[in-house]
């Protein structure tokens, strides 16, 4: 999707008791999250605070930063120093090393990364153990393997729900929680905006699974093993998500323009925060629009 840039739209000064609630939903899709950083940035800049969160897979990652007290600015420093950086990848995988690494990480072969391991090596110290100690209600996605169904977690072990939500299939181990093996969470909602929407007087969905790039014509352009299968999963996500924005939308719904960048991209952090940049000006823009509407039927009343 592209965005025009324009300049940045003043702060609306929107604090009285009166004032709308903003609630967030984060997608899947990998590296591609980092731009939500960019949507709460833009809420930071209009003196906004989401007063519930939802995510799946990286969506729920960022989202834990957020409900952890952490600032955009913050974890935007924090994502170009450690897994945008790549010294510091290798510094904390080494951290991991024989003779305990191969069990920590499960093994050397895709699928069998443990993920909830390699997530407390990286994630920042600010992220607690337990749901009960954020400052902000969050709501995270997994997928219930042989029940066909998501699992909504919302207490309990912060990270291992974390770690359940963004276990992408052939990369990631599955993760047992409550008894159950879980996948990573976008496969079943990509924008689990649904959880959120009776939380806030807004409600602001952000999809970053994109889709397979290339000609519609490049049918000499065969994708490798892995390619497909992110490819065809984000398939799979976009005509869920399309089916539900038919049956009902959030009040705003974003896709920053990041499909260029793929699920494991993040040594590209900067790129990717460079490329999202235009989305801020989008949320401005579309909060003003709500604030609006709000007050005229206010005003009406």
């Amino acid at each position: 999707m592209s965005i025009d840039v324009v300049s940045s739209m003043p702060a609306v000064p929107r604090q009285s008791k009166s004032a709308p609630t903003v609630a967030v939903a984060f997608g899947a899709g990998g590296a591609r999250g980092f731009s939500h950083i960019l949507v709460l940035e833009a809420l930071e800049e209009l003196g906004l605070e989401p007063v519930a969160i939802a995510g799946s897979s990286i969506g729920a990652i960022i989202g834990a930063g957020k409900a952890a007290g952490m600032t955009a600015a913050e974890m935007r420093d924090y994502a170009l120093e450690t897994v945008g950086n790549r010294k510091a990848v290798i510094n904390r995988l080494w951290a991991l090393r024989p003779p305990s690494m191969r069990h920590a990480l499960g093994g050397f072969r895709l699928g069998q990364f443990n993920l909830e391991r390699i997530l407390r090596a990286f994630l920042p110290s600010r992220i607690p153990d337990d749901f009960s100690d954020l400052s902000i209600p969050l709501k995270v996605i997994a997928t219930d393997y042989y029940a066909h169904c998501e699992k909504l977690c919302e207490s309990g072990d912060l990270y291992q729900a974390l770690a359940a939500s963004a276990a992408i299939p052939a990369l990631f181990m599955p993760v047992t929680l409550d008894g159950r093996l879980m996948i990573d969470g976008g496969i079943f909602n990509p924008v689990p905006y649904e959880h959120v929407i009776d939380l806030a007087d807004i409600i602001i969905g952000v999809d970053i699974v994109g889709g397979p790039i290339g000609s519609i014509d490049a049918v000499d352009e065969v994708p490798n093993r892995i390619d497909s299968i992110f490819g065809a999963s984000q398939l799979m996500m976009q005509s869920h998500l399309a089916l539900k924005l038919k049956l009902g939308a959030p009040s705003i719904f974003l896709r920053p323009p990041v499909n260029e960048f793929g699920v494991m991209d993040f040594l590209k952090a900067k790129q990717i925060f460079d490329a999202s940049t235009p989305v801020k000006d989008e949320v401005k823009r579309a909060i003003d629009a709500e604030f609006s509407r709000f007050d005229a039927c206010y005003s009406s009343l």
